[in-house]
């Protein structure tokens, strides 16, 4: 842990208010989403990575932060994790705007509820990590709530667990693979990996007579240029908040963004939701509870056993 994290108090607000802003601006995205209509879900994304990648470029151009790109191409092993990394996020993001698009962005906020429970079974799958006993209820609960939601509804809840399962693989890639590269070096190297198949959308979309880009007023256009900005900010935001605060801190502001998503769809954009998926969303409220409940015991306890053992130890010498 970061003497930042540990005792800096100015750097734990900037911290906390960097992790406000980060899940604020994509708890806020459904709204920036729709405004981009009539543009459809596959328009949005091509535009997305390529003028994201445009933002990086220009970043690390003006920074002069251009050697780390030699040393990843040159590591095989890296440049396939971010691929597959790239293909997850893409997938997530295409999936993300259809639910905005489609008017169920209320569906895409259970995602996103569903993700830190998903991220835990993972862990547990694929890492070998064990859990607490309060974290096994908890995913319990949160398949509880799939296995309800399915039934009830008679069709799988595909939007929330695409969402979910692509995020949470996003997740795990980046740890397995990728969390050599800094947040902005890392949005590069995905984007350009991407890049291909956004222009071949933009193409095939222009060739179709579909494309939205300069049909629909300056203002239009104006926004598809701005997805890369609108990218690029809260992830940098985020990063500069995960360096700062506890990962506790981390996983309890993180449910700011799916709550501002459900208010969003429901208040704002008048999207209805079912008595069955309320239902839904308290089962994975309870999970999320739990987890919540969980988090905050052990760092407690984590905290406790620090103090022990700085007290114990043993004065310097003179």
């Amino acid at each position: 842990m970061s003497s930042a994290v540990g005792g800096d108090d100015g750097e734990l607000r900037r911290g906390t208010i960097f992790g406000f802003l980060a899940y604020g601006i994509w708890g806020m995205f459904p709204l920036y989403f729709a405004a981009l209509a009539p543009a459809g879900a596959w328009e949005i994304l091509a535009h997305r990575i390529l003028w994201t990648l445009g933002v990086c470029v220009v970043v690390l151009v003006a920074v002069r932060d251009l050697s780390w790109i030699r040393p990843f191409l040159a590591n095989r092993r890296l440049v396939a994790g971010i691929t597959l990394a790239a293909v997850l996020i893409a997938a997530n993001w295409v999936i993300y705007v259809l639910a905005v698009l489609t008017g169920r962005t209320y569906e895409a906020a259970l995602g996103y509820f569903l993700n830190p429970i998903v991220t835990v079974g993972l862990g547990v799958l694929v890492l070998g990590e064990r859990l607490r006993r309060m974290q096994w209820a908890a995913v319990a609960v949160g398949a509880v709530a799939s296995v309800y939601l399915a039934v009830a509804g008679g069709v799988v809840p595909w939007i929330p667990l695409a969402l979910a399962f692509s995020f949470g693989l996003y997740g795990l890639t980046k740890k397995k693979v990728g969390a050599s590269l800094q947040a902005m070096h890392s949005l590069a190297a995905e984007t350009a990996v991407l890049a291909p198949v956004a222009v071949v959308v933009l193409v095939v979309i222009g060739l179709a007579g579909t494309t939205t880009f300069t049909g629909h007023g300056g203002g239009h256009t104006t926004l598809l240029v701005l997805t890369g900005i609108v990218t690029a900010v809260p992830l940098l935001l985020f990063a500069a908040a995960a360096r700062r605060i506890p990962l506790v801190t981390v996983g309890l502001i993180q449910f700011i963004t799916p709550v501002l998503q459900l208010i969003v769809g429901v208040a704002v954009l008048g999207e209805h939701v079912t008595p069955r998926l309320w239902v839904g969303f308290g089962i994975v409220w309870l999970a999320l509870v739990l987890l919540t409940v969980d988090s905050l015991r052990t760092a407690q306890s984590n905290r406790k056993i620090l103090r022990a053992t700085a007290s114990e130890a043993p004065e310097p010498c003179p």
